[in-house]
């Protein structure tokens, strides 16, 4: 390791973590209620068939989900200050989480520490 260890990269690791997991939940939820409740949207919206429900609510979940997964392994990567350049994309992935400020710190963090990773 280059640089002197700080609190920066664990840090930003576990505030990635945070953000992919509130990120993870949501679209995991919404893959359910995407699957299962796709049969309830027809009685609300009579126009949308519940196989195109179910397709609109997957397609905004799987790219949810792998935001998700992006910035937990970020997070990951941080906390073992390893993989600069996957810590930061991890962290840019959080920023798209309803906990965005959670990934702002993170990619301060992350971009002020790089001399600490391998």
């Amino acid at each position: 390791m280059a640089g002197k260890k700080t609190w920066l990269p664990p840090t930003a690791g576990i505030l990635d973590i945070v953000a992919g997991s509130c990120v993870l939940l949501g679209g995991i939820s919404l893959l359910i209620f995407g699957t299962i409740g796709s049969s309830i949207i027809p009685y609300f919206v009579p126009q949308v068939p519940p196989v195109m429900a179910a397709v609109i609510f997957s397609s905004i979940a799987v790219p949810l989900i792998l935001i998700a997964i992006l910035a937990i392994v970020g997070g990951v990567y941080a906390l073992q200050r390893k993989i600069w350049g996957l810590a930061l994309a991890g962290s840019i992935a959080a920023f798209f989480s309803p906990a965005w400020v959670l990934g702002v710190a993170a990619i301060v963090f992350t971009a002020l520490s790089k001399n600490e990773f391998e």
